[in-house]
């Protein structure tokens, strides 16, 4: 007899645009579980900047890789790969449908291609890269990295601190450039992905947004943020929402200006997702209000 194929609802879009609220509804419908891919949601010392599922909405469906580490543990998208294919895999031996949830554009591709089996990096040469950020060395990285890797930074965002430091390290660590690395050949999965994308009008998502960062604000985002000030300079607070209120914690910037500029990276930000989602593979694309088509759809793809 031939065995059943398993199903995973992947559920992407903009910071804001409304994937809470509705991969709860088609979780329930499907009597799945949530898997987050939000790259922040894992850390628990950070909820309120980084938009978890409230307590109450984590209790109405099972959640998976939420609070599942702390900001002082180093992890990457390859962890994440393999920590989620693991559990997946377990998951899948009990129930047939399974929804992932996220905006965090590589950690998505982690699970629908993959990613080539690059070497781990010394933590001490990463440790020397983000000393000398610290010491605003970012733009002689950005040059060296130019350098050792012509191919990679021809295409790649050198303004993402994140992103430069990794191929950089890699670089030095291993003594080939990072494009070298970068294969890009999809992974084949036990598992058939059903992708949905969620947009918005455009003032509408940027309303949100606002809306959203006031009430950050208002839960206590900066108490939040003085909390993890001693792991400023880990990556997942090297992020918006976090490095402008470090920027004003430090007299760089007034509250006002703060709030500002989070609403408009946050917004640029929202911008870059979707930019990333519609170039970067094939979604079907619904408006965060379609719940119903959405349903739908799912039925007719599950296999």
């Amino acid at each position: 007899m031939k065995q059943k194929k398993k199903n995973l609802i992947l559920i992407v879009g903009p910071t804001a645009v409304g994937k809470t609220d509705l991969s709860i509804a088609i979780a329930k419908k499907f009597n799945a579980e949530i898997f987050s891919c939000d790259s922040r949601q894992f850390y628990k010392e950070i909820s309120i900047g980084t938009a978890k599922p409230t307590t109450e909405e984590l209790a109405k469906v099972r959640h998976h890789f939420i609070d599942n580490l702390s900001i002082k543990e180093d992890y990457t998208v390859s962890n994440f790969e393999q920590d989620a294919l693991a559990q997946l895999d377990t998951y899948f031996k009990e129930k047939d449908t399974a929804l992932m949830t996220g905006g965090s554009g590589l950690f998505v591709k982690a699970i629908t291609h993959g990613f080539d089996n690059i070497p781990d990096t010394p933590k001490e040469v990463r440790q020397v890269l983000i000393e000398r950020i610290e010491n605003g060395e970012f733009s002689t990285l950005v040059e060296e990295l130019s350098k050792l890797d012509p191919e990679y930074s021809a295409s790649a965002d050198l303004s993402n601190k994140q992103r430069v430091t990794r191929a950089l390290e890699v670089c030095i660590n291993t003594g080939i450039p990072y494009s070298k690395w970068l294969k890009n050949t999809q992974k084949e999965r036990p598992f058939h992905i059903i992708k949905i994308g969620l947009e918005r009008a455009r003032e509408e998502l940027y309303n949100r947004i606002n809306l959203r960062v006031e009430l950050m604000l208002e839960a206590g985002l900066l108490n939040e943020v003085r909390s993890v000030e001693d792991y400023r300079h880990k990556n997942a607070l090297q992020t918006v929402g976090y490095k402008e209120v470090f920027q004003h914690l430090d007299g760089e910037l007034s509250y006002e200006n703060m709030v500002e500029l989070i609403k408009r990276n946050s917004r640029r930000y929202a911008k870059r997702q979707l930019t990333w989602f519609k170039n970067k593979d094939k979604f079907r694309w619904f408006e965060a209000t379609e719940k119903q088509a959405l349903i739908d759809f799912c039925e007719k793809e599950i296999k």
